[in-house]
């Protein structure tokens, strides 16, 4: 979009799109690339990117985030708020909901109120997956493994499927008609799906694994895991969660992370730190590995972990490609 007709956008009323209109623009969207393209700007220091806000809830369990920057010379700032209430399903409602705001970042004028009731959030982890399995999926993939068969696991599939050349799929989720649910809607999507009994199952037979659940314990240990496995962690985003036990990072080959400064306070890598069996010198950013392919796997004996906290750069690139796409349909 050209600067003079971002000007003039400033100068109007705030655009107001709905989660209708948000799913169809997304649909016409390529969010890994703008996604990669945003890592390795917050790698480069391009970016400003205060800590996160939070708010933990226990009584029903729940979380919400805020999430907020800019990257430098841009000519947007966005504020997301995201929040996960992990019992709503008893109450026949979704898990998540929030909203993206945009704004100027030449005049601070509100440019756009992205009503996404947490779907972009959703959008911007499956393609942050797809980027770290672009450059740390061993080859071949012999099976996808799935830990949780919520929305984030079903994103997460379809986001590798450019990606990675693997139909082949296992899911294990606490919940069966979880499971269920996940294979028929997978298999209408072309894949072989074979619901596990345990996490364990999933790691006997998966070399390329995705974890995304609210999990505050284990599911996975070392003893679980082939050589040569990658595992993308998504799930523990607040300091109360985890779903890898530390000793599988301790092990690992390559540990990266999307943000160096937020994996020691959030994640797999902070429950590590915590527990000393993994030291911040060994950990690499998913920016870094896309510059730089020395420190990506080198050999297919490796293992390597992704742990994936949620970076406001992702919010940001989501949230412009969004806004953009729908005044480029509009001109």
């Amino acid at each position: 979009m050209r600067r003079d007709n971002k000007l003039n956008q400033s100068k109007k009323e705030p655009l107001i799109l709905t989660l209708s209109q948000i799913l169809q623009l997304v649909k016409r969207l390529d969010p890994i690339q703008s996604i990669e393209d945003g890592f390795v700007a917050y790698s480069q220091g391009k970016t400003v990117v205060p800590p996160v806000g939070e708010l933990i809830f226990n009584q029903p369990p729940g979380d919400m985030h805020i999430k907020y920057g800019y990257i430098k010379g841009n000519d947007y700032y966005v504020v997301k708020i995201a929040s996960g209430f992990y019992e709503n399903y008893r109450l026949g409602l979704p898990n998540y909901d929030g909203l993206m705001l945009l704004f100027s970042q030449q005049t601070g004028r509100l440019l756009g109120i992205l009503l996404d009731e947490g779907h972009l959030t959703n959008i911007r982890t499956g393609a942050a997956g797809a980027v770290v399995a672009k450059y740390l999926a061993p080859s071949p993939v012999k099976a996808i493994g799935l830990l949780g068969a919520g929305t984030q696991g079903r994103l997460q599939l379809t986001m590798l499927k450019n990606i990675i050349a693997c139909s082949r799929v296992y899911v294990w989720d606490i919940s069966p008609e979880a499971r269920a649910g996940f294979k028929e809607e997978m298999e209408n999507q072309g894949y072989e799906v074979s619901v596990a009994e345990s996490a364990s199952e999933v790691a006997a037979t998966c070399n390329l694994i995705i974890t995304a659940t609210p999990s505050k314990k284990p599911l996975l240990y070392l003893s679980d895991i082939q050589p040569g496995t990658h595992i993308t962690a998504v799930g523990a985003d607040t300091p109360e969660k985890q779903e890898l036990d530390p000793q599988i990072l301790a092990r690992a080959d390559v540990v990266v992370v999307d943000s160096r400064s937020q994996a020691q306070s959030r994640g797999e890598v902070f429950q590590a730190l915590r527990q000393g069996t993994l030291s911040l010198g060994k950990i690499v950013e998913l920016g870094e590995i896309i510059q730089q392919p020395q420190l990506r796997r080198q050999t297919n004996n490796q293992l390597t972990i992704a742990d994936l906290t949620g970076v406001a750069v992702q919010d940001i690139q989501i949230a412009k490609a969004v806004y953009e796409k729908y005044w480029e349909e509009m001109s």
